[in-house]
C-alpha cells in the first residue's frame, strides 16, 4: 500500500520556498545595510537600467549580465518578512497543483518564464523609474493562471467529481477557446484581476519607501501563465517524475 506524505507538498515548491526564505534571512540577518543596499541594485528588477537615455554613472552594478538575470533574480527577493508570507500562502497550494502537474524542472522553467513576464510588463509600464521591483508574485500569478486551465476540470483538485488524486493533476487542459465559456473560470478571473486592480492603488514598501505595488507585473506573470500553459504541460502519455518513482520497485503485472 502506497503510503501519503503527512504533509503533500511536492518537494520543488519546498524548495522554492526555502530558496525565498534563505535570500530574505540572509539580506536581513547577515548583510550590513550598505551590502543590502548594493544587492538590491544587482539584483531587483530596476527600469532604469534599461534607459539608455540616463546617464548612471556606475550606479547601478552587474552591467550587461544584470539585464538579464534581473528579470528573474527580483522574484527570489522579498520586501519583508510579511511579504514572502503571503507570497507562500499562495505558492503552497496553487503552485503545488501545478507543479504536481509539470514536474520539478518543467514547473522551475514556468516559474523563470511567468517572472521574466511579470518584468517585461513592468518595464513597458515604468519605463525610467529607479524603483525597484522585488517579490515573487508575478510568477505566483502565473501559476494561479496555470491552475486555473485544469483545477476546475471534470475530475480535477477542484472539480464536482473529483475521484482518484493522482489523476486530478492529469485531465486534460480546458482550451484557450473555453476559458472565457466556463463560469467557476470567469468568477476566478473577475475576482483575481478586481484583487490586482484595487490593491494597485495601496502600496508596498521596498526599502522603506512607499513605491506602489507592482500589480502590472501580477498581470504580465498571469497572461504568461495563461496563454503559455501548453508550452510546458506534459503530453497526456508522457510519463511525470512522480509516475517513475513509483514504477520503481513494482512487481510486474
Amino acid at each position: 500500500m502506497k503510503r501519503e506524505p503527512l504533509f503533500n507538498i511536492p518537494p520543488v515548491i519546498i524548495a522554492v520556498l526555502a530558496l525565498l526564505a534563505l535570500v530574505h534571512g540572509v539580506r536581513t540577518l547577515l548583510l550590513s545595510d550598505d551590502q543590502n543596499v548594493e544587492f538590491l541594485l544587482s539584483f531587483a528588477f530596476i527600469p532604469t537600467r534599461y534607459d539608455s537615455s540616463v546617464v548612471l554613472g556606475g550606479v547601478l552594478p552587474g552591467g550587461f549580465g544584470a539585464e538579464v538575470w534581473t528579470f528573474v533574480s527580483y522574484s527570489l527577493i522579498h520586501a519583508d518578512w510579511k511579504h514572502f508570507g503571503v507570497n507562500a500562502v499562495w505558492l503552497l497550494p496553487f503552485g503545488s497543483a501545478v507543479a504536481r502537474r509539470f514536474g520539478a524542472l518543467r514547473f522551475l522553467a514556468f516559474f523563470a518564464v511567468t517572472a521574466a513576464a511579470g518584468a517585461g510588463l513592468h518595464l513597458a509600464t515604468h519605463a525610467g523609474e529607479m524603483f525597484p521591483m522585488v517579490g515573487a508574485s508575478a510568477s505566483i500569478s502565473g501559476v494561479m493562471a496555470a491552475a486555473m486551465r485544469f483545477a476546475f476540470q471534470r475530475g480535477g483538485p477542484l472539480g464536482m467529481l473529483r475521484v482518484d488524486q493522482d489523476q486530478a493533476y492529469r485531465v486534460p487542459a480546458i482550451p484557450l477557446t473555453g476559458v472565457l465559456s466556463d463560469a467557476r473560470v470567469l468568477i476566478f478571473l473577475a475576482v483575481w484581476f478586481g484583487i490586482n486592480i484595487l490593491f494597485g492603488y495601496g502600496s508596498l514598501p521596498i526599502t522603506g519607501s512607499d513605491q506602489p505595488i507592482a500589480w502590472q507585473a501580477h498581470i504580465g506573470g498571469f497572461l504568461a501563465g495563461l496563454f503559455l500553459f501548453s508550452w510546458f504541460d506534459p503530453a497526456p502519455d508522457e510519463p511525470r517524475q512522480d509516475d517513475i518513482h513509483d514504477d520503481i520497485g513494482a512487481t510486474p503485472h
